[in-house]
Formats: structure tokens, sequence, C-alpha cells
């Protein structure tokens, strides 16, 4: 599935590399950035841990005049008089505006954000959110890609922007040096999950090349490390039932549950069955018109 993405995200589509101090994905987000170099796509890199320089090494083959590094390395915070660009400006207006000034109106627009780990320990995760969310819907870029490293992050945090992402990148250390583990897990627009894990590794021309690949279309089972432990393994007594106990138990008639012809029998006067009779005599002052005339209302 690596190739399939490198040959474009889909438009309005959200890709998040996810790494860790194990194994780095900037190797493979500069080979997305390539990529779509080589689609004549614009690229907008807003770039907080690493120079300009560094990002574009290794680039030397591809048409880098479309390359757009909003210097965000020098100066993050704005500590300056005249910042290039701020964790502040993370915003579809910011962005917006960055993008418009500097792209050709009819090029596709790729951003690219090197990292959100970097914005998120200085914006609030739900503000992060709300602006990817915007840029998913369209109009100045057409996708988004975005750098984030795992391991400094809370769990749902890290969650909920994978929530966001259409497709989302999990690289982890290979058996070889040169080698790296893809997982990937990508969203269709009918809601339709595709997960997989293969095995590549980057040439020095940021070519990406995919060694194997394991498939894994359905629900993930559990291995034997993470199925539950039965908490009546080891017990001294039995509660299950075997077949034979289980047919006798089904044929036990229970104390509460009446039958037909019990229901029957109480439900029908029998012979010897007691009435109660009344008739009235001279003495009761009974008027069919009015029942009620003896009461004193």
């Amino acid at each position: 599935m690596l190739p399939e993405l490198l040959q474009g995200v889909d438009a309005g589509g959200l890709l998040i590399i996810q790494d860790s101090a194990g194994c780095s994905g900037r190797h493979l987000l500069k080979s997305f950035i390539n990529a779509a170099l080589n689609r004549e796509e614009a690229v907008h890199v807003i770039g907080f841990e690493v120079s300009e320089e560094e990002l574009r090494d290794g680039s030397q083959g591809s048409p880098t005049q479309r390359l757009h590094f909003h210097n965000a390395f020098s100066d993050p915070l704005g500590w300056t008089d005249h910042p290039a660009f701020t964790v502040h400006q993370f915003n579809l207006e910011e962005l917006t505006h960055l993008v418009k000034q500097t792209s050709h109106p009819k090029a596709a627009t790729t951003l690219v954000i090197d990292s959100l780990s970097w914005i998120l320990r200085h914006v609030s995760p739900s503000a992060v959110c709300k602006t990817l969310q915007q840029l998913k819907k369209g109009g100045a870029v057409r996708a988004t890609i975005g750098l984030l490293h795992a391991d400094m992050h809370q769990r749902g945090t890290v969650g909920s922007i994978c929530h966001l992402a259409t497709s989302v990148i999990t690289v982890a250390p290979g058996a070889k040096g040169d080698e790296a583990v893809a997982k990937i897990t990508k969203r269709s627009k009918s809601g339709k999950v595709i997960q997989e894990e293969e095995i590549f590794n980057i040439k020095e021309d940021l070519t990406v090349m995919v060694q194997s690949k394991a498939s894994h279309t359905g629900p993930k089972q559990p291995g034997p490390e993470e199925q539950e432990t039965d908490p009546t393994a080891n017990l001294t007594f039995n509660l299950r039932l075997s077949d034979t106990e289980r047919e006798a138990k089904e044929k036990l008639a229970l104390p509460f549950v009446f039958s037909k012809a019990k229901k029957t029998a109480l439900l029908h006067l029998g012979p010897g069955s007691g009435r109660i009779l009344y008739e009235p005599d001279a003495n009761d002052d009974y008027d069919q018109e009015d029942p009620d005339d003896d009461l004193d209302v």
C-alpha cells in the first residue's frame, strides 16, 4: 500500500506518519515530499524541527522550485521581532494566506507539517484537531501530510489525531539495519478500513522499495499474549454443564411455572366449589335508582 499512497493522497486527505525514538519517520516524510514534487504539485513545508538545508538534502533530482519551505525552525515561538512562522500561526486563516501568497493558483498543493508534535507541545490538542479538520474540507490545500512522534504524547492525544486521518503509517524498526516496517491503516470514504504491514527501505534518491507485505483486511485476531485468561480454568468445582446435565435441566419443571393443565384447573370451577349468594331481605333499604341513598354524603 505504500506505493499507492506515494502516488498521491486523495483530495481532502490527511496522512499521518507516526514514528518513535526507535525509528524515525522523517526519511519517509521526505519520500512523500519528493513524490509530490515529481507529480508537479506545489509542496508547502512548515518546518519546526529541521532546517531547510537538511530537509532539501537528498532532493537534488526533484524539481525543488515548487518546494516552499516556511521557516518555523529558527524562531518557532516568535521571540524575535520578525519571525517567519510561529507555532501560534497554526490556524486555517494563517495557513491559507501563507499558501496562497507563494503558490501558483492552478497548481495542486500539498501541505507538509514537520512536525505536529512540536505544535502539540504549545497548542491544545483540540485546537490542532480543529485546524486539521478544516484543512480536510479543502480550500487552499489539496492534501495534508503530518509527522507525529507518538512517544512524546499521551495515548488519547495520539488517538485523536489519528482518528482524523484518512491514512496512518506507523513506522517501526525492521530486522535489518536498512529496513523498516510500515503498519498502514487506510480508511476509505465508504468507511471500510484496510490494514497492511510492509517491510521497506529508502534509497539515497528517496525512492521507497517495498520488500514484502502481509495483508490484514479483516479484524485483527488477538495473539496468544493478548488473549484474556479464562477465570474458570483452575477452579476446584465445575461451572459448566455436560450435555446430559443440560438436557435434564431443560426438562425440569420449575415450581413457579404453571403447566397448561394447572392453569385450566385454576381458572375453571369444578364440582364442589363454593359460591357466595346474596339475597336482600325486607329490612334492606335498597333503591335501584339510587344505590348510594343510604350513604350520608
